[in-house]
């Protein structure tokens, strides 16, 4: 090297040492890496962090060999004035030759031989390069152990508050649900977690129990709830109630004023089921359940009630619509009866034959009104040449 080669191979070299050096400090003051300093390890956890370690072992060995080449390097640089050709060559062994050693690591009995342990020696450039993978090794661990435990560590705080909420509840609502098993499946995930998180992936478990807690969570707030608005959705129930038995009413006198008109199935027989809802009512005022289960049983009464209610209303409507439709099939019957007239087919007897089926099952009591239908589309087809 030139004694200008040789001052810039240093600069940059000791530029390169700090930035290396600052690179290992924020490495060590990693807030994963100070945790897992010390953690309790095990399984694909331990495995990867041990060979973590070997890699960050070595990578200090490096580091402390490569900072003694550039500190010999720099004094010789500083011991004269004007570098010469000796020192040029000293300069150019160190900074451009294998001038960093690797001492060879002691093995254990059974892997050594009577021969000299043979030691490495490496360039400055092959030695950071070696530095770089090293490093590589313990931050791709690091990463992959802190993604896990960014994902699932919150969540796992997300779930102890709500267990600690649920027991709160518990305490108001003066019952509670068993949770113990879901306690103790909590504090075990969490050990797993901070032990292995590199293991089988607690994910899928977690959101079980995390759906279970919420439900949890929500059944007792239902059931606060209801104890302190029961008297009030009982007087509500009660007048809901009221109200199916008036839609029962409309949809059995609409039967009545239908079925002598219109043939009816058996199941278009209105059903009665307020008086069924009203005993069930009975039985949860009576009932020693917990309030838990109070909630939910007042719950699917309400909703039966409405349920009911709509039904019976639909009921009474799709009933009359019947009627409706006999009228609407009557009115299609007359209009196609002066379309054959104005095409001349009055006369007609395929036609006339035609007209009367329909007439007859029309304005006979009770109509059944699928026979009529078909009735009256074949005597429009007839008029109208076959076509509809």
């Amino acid at each position: 090297m030139s004694r200008e080669g040789a001052e810039h191979a240093l600069r940059a070299r000791a530029d390169e040492r700090d930035r290396i050096s600052g690179d290992l400090l924020d490495l060590e003051s990693h807030t994963t890496y100070q945790l897992l300093k010390g953690a309790s390890l095990r399984g694909a956890t331990e495995r990867r962090w041990a060979a973590a370690q070997g890699a960050l072992a070595t990578l200090w060995l490096l580091n402390d060999a490569y900072r003694a080449v550039l500190r010999a390097a720099e004094q010789i640089r500083d011991a004269r004035p004007r570098l010469g050709a000796e020192q040029l060559a000293e300069l150019t062994g160190l900074l451009a030759g294998s001038s960093v050693v690797l001492r060879s690591a002691a093995k254990p009995v059974e892997q050594r031989s009577l021969l000299p342990p043979a030691d490495e020696r490496l360039t400055l450039d092959e030695t950071v390069a070696r530095m770089d993978a090293a490093f590589r090794e313990v931050t791709s661990a690091l990463n992959d152990i802190d993604a896990v435990w960014n994902v699932l560590l919150p969540r796992l705080d997300g779930a102890d508050s709500d267990l600690r909420t649920i027991h709160e509840l518990e305490r108001d609502l003066g019952e509670g649900v068993d949770l113990s098993a879901q306690e103790t499946e909590l504090k075990r995930m969490r050990a797993a977690v901070l032990e292995d998180p590199l293991g089988p992936p607690a994910g899928p478990d977690l959101d079980r129990l995390v759906r279970l807690l919420a439900s949890s969570r929500t059944e007792l707030d239902q059931a606060i709830a209801v104890k302190a608005e029961y008297a009030g959705r009982r007087e509500n129930l009660l007048a809901a109630l009221d109200g199916v038995r008036a839609a029962e009413s409309e949809a059995r006198l609409a039967h009545g004023a239908v079925v002598v008109k219109i043939a009816l199935p058996p199941q278009a027989r209105p059903r009665d089921r307020a008086d069924a809802l009203a005993g069930e009512l009975d039985a949860l005022d009576a009932s020693a359940d917990t309030w838990v289960l109070r909630a939910k049983r007042l719950t699917a009464l309400e909703n039966d009630a409405r349920q009911a209610a709509e039904q019976a209303q639909a009921m009474a409507k799709a009933l009359y619509g019947l009627v409706g439709r006999r009228d609407e099939l009557r009115g299609r019957l007359g209009a196609c009866q002066v379309m054959a007239v104005r095409k001349g087919m009055a006369e007609d007897p395929v036609a006339g034959e035609l007209y009367e089926r329909a007439r007859v099952l029309l304005w006979t009591a009770p109509c059944d009104l699928t026979r009529a239908a078909t009735a009256v589309e074949d005597y429009q087809r007839a008029i109208h040449g076959g076509k509809r």
